[in-house]
């Protein structure tokens, strides 16, 4: 699959992810709200599960507003604890 057809729903699929919604930003920095936990944020290179809505609404290392950002002192999601590789 490319990056280009890449979307949070295929990657939980290709990756065999547990959680009910994903979000997928080709450089892991920007992305769509979360609503429904278990939930993931990819990159092309792997992603970030989130178990709950408090530990997404929580994590320090996003913003979330209308859109969530990764905080610019971590870069992108690749660089948050918990991240997990799988390409």
């Amino acid at each position: 699959m490319t990056a280009r057809a890449n979307t949070g729903s295929n990657l939980i699929r290709e990756w065999r992810i547990n959680a009910l919604q994903g979000r997928f930003h080709i450089d892991g920095h920007f992305y769509e709200r979360l609503e429904r936990f278990p939930a993931v944020l990819c990159d092309q290179h792997g992603y970030v599960l989130f178990e709950t809505r408090e530990e997404y609404e929580n994590s320090p290392y996003l913003k979330i507003g209308q859109k969530v950002n990764v905080a610019s002192h971590i870069g992108d999601i690749s660089c948050m604890p918990g991240y997990i590789q799988k390409n």
